[in-house]
């Protein structure tokens, strides 16, 4: 997933290195046998202060002599430092993952099996569609967590000029996007890059096709499809409303603090955090924010379009010497008691793993919006070669600046299938 999703979500309280201390031998403790500390790695924004202390508070009361030692960690560089750790034979007992990273560590045999435990766990209350990237070949390797998804972020005053509400269809966007640049020739009436290749991903998914697909013991590139042709075809047909770079993605320029608030765009596709930073860009400028939010419009009024589920999951290191306390902390941080708690502290900005779990939003927030298009989630391709495809010069982004530049998708498509079969069976 994106790694600034986690950071900017705006909930008060999140801190580092919280812990929760037991004290006294009690015999329960003396039972759990081996060092009475358990360790647990969060990245940096995703663990409100008062969350943690609720679930180490639970851990404590079951397990009195365990202490919980939480360390808070930075997403620059963690791929080498989980990689390093799991090596190791004092690795933290619990560690968060992004939930793309989590099928390489799972092969490399750093993560625990946990597939004897998900009755324990609780994992058939968790979303399918965050349960996808825990498992690899049928096993369980870690617990989702939470996750994400981009949706539309309107300017209301621009949408009520032009005589435009949310629509519900892809037709009904093109014509409110046609109807925004009619009442404003000046403004954007959406900001799209040409390589915002999670929006692009969504679309794939809505015409029944994918990144890249397994064959045989292979996996191979999926671009070269008509499936994906003819999403490219609409993705296209948007981003010609917009004046963005056809070769840059929405971090470059970051659309949110150096595009959105300087003013002459309608709208945008964002995260939440996205839509956060905007607003506090601008009420530092001098202006004020006005935004509305719609899930990205499906095909069909009946369906929101599939969107890219960006989040983590918890897993517990093979060479923990504390597996079985890890496992039951685990448990408690992804049961929906405490995943409940989770949803209320993030105020709704991030979704819990299972939907008896989720926090009522404000009618007409982000994350109300977020909510209704995270039902349609997916994630990319579940196998550990796949962060070989994301790493630059990423050959989907490639793809999207060739056919947006005028060359013929299913040529584009093509040589970035090459390019991903030869990364992604690394």
């Amino acid at each position: 997933m994106k790694r600034k999703l986690i950071v900017a979500v705006s909930v008060a309280g999140m801190l580092a290195g919280v812990a929760a201390c037991g004290n006294g031998d009690d015999s329960k403790a003396k039972a759990d046998a081996g060092p009475k500390e358990i360790t647990v790695w969060v990245m940096d924004g995703s663990a409100p202060k008062a969350w943690i202390e609720e679930v180490n508070k639970e851990f404590s009361a079951k397990h009195p002599g365990v202490t919980v030692k939480v360390e808070e960690q930075k997403w620059t560089g963690i791929q080498e430092k989980v990689t390093t750790a799991l090596s190791e034979d004092t690795p933290p007992d619990v560690l968060e993952l992004g939930n793309t990273q989590t099928a390489g560590y799972a092969v490399t045999g750093g993560l625990a099996d946990l597939t004897k435990d998900k009755a324990k766990l609780g994992a058939d209350a968790w979303q399918k569609s965050m349960l996808a990237s825990a498992e690899v070949d049928g096993k369980l390797y870690s617990a989702p967590w939470y996750a994400a998804n981009r949706v539309v972020i309107y300017d209301k005053k621009a949408f009520e000029k032009a005589g435009v509400t949310p629509p519900k269809t892809r037709d009904e966007w093109i014509a409110g996007l046609e109807k925004l640049k009619a009442a404003d020739p000046a403004s954007q009436p959406i900001y799209l890059p040409g390589q915002s290749w999670y929006v692009l991903a969504g679309l794939i998914w809505d015409e029944g096709g994918d990144l890249a697909v397994k064959d045989g013991d292979k996996w191979k590139g999926a671009l070269g499809t008509p499936q994906a042709a003819s999403a490219m075809e609409f993705y296209k047909k948007l981003q010609s409303f917009s004046t963005a770079p056809k070769d840059k993605d929405e971090a470059n320029p970051q659309q949110s603090t150096d595009i959105v608030p300087k003013g002459g765009v309608s709208s945008w596709i964002g995260l939440g955090w996205e839509a956060g930073g905007a607003e506090k860009a601008m009420k530092e400028a001098g202006k004020e924010a006005d935004f509305g939010y719609f899930p990205i419009p499906g095909k069909t009024a009946d369906k929101t379009s599939t969107v890219f589920l960006g989040g983590s999951n918890l897993a517990v290191a093979e060479r923990s010497k504390n597996k079985e306390l890890a496992k039951e902390w685990l448990a408690l941080a992804a049961g929906k008691d405490q995943m409940t708690k989770y949803a209320a502290e993030t105020k709704g900005a991030l979704l819990p793993n299972q939907v008896g779990a989720n926090f009522t939003p404000a009618a007409g927030s982000f994350a109300e919006a977020m909510g209704k298009a995270g039902v349609n989630g997916k994630i990319t391709p579940v196998t550990p070669g796949w962060a070989n495809v994301e790493t630059e010069p990423n050959p989907i982004k490639e793809f999207m600046t060739k056919v947006l530049k005028g060359e013929d998708a299913a040529k584009a498509g093509a040589d970035a299938d090459k390019e991903i079969a030869n990364r992604i069976n690394k």
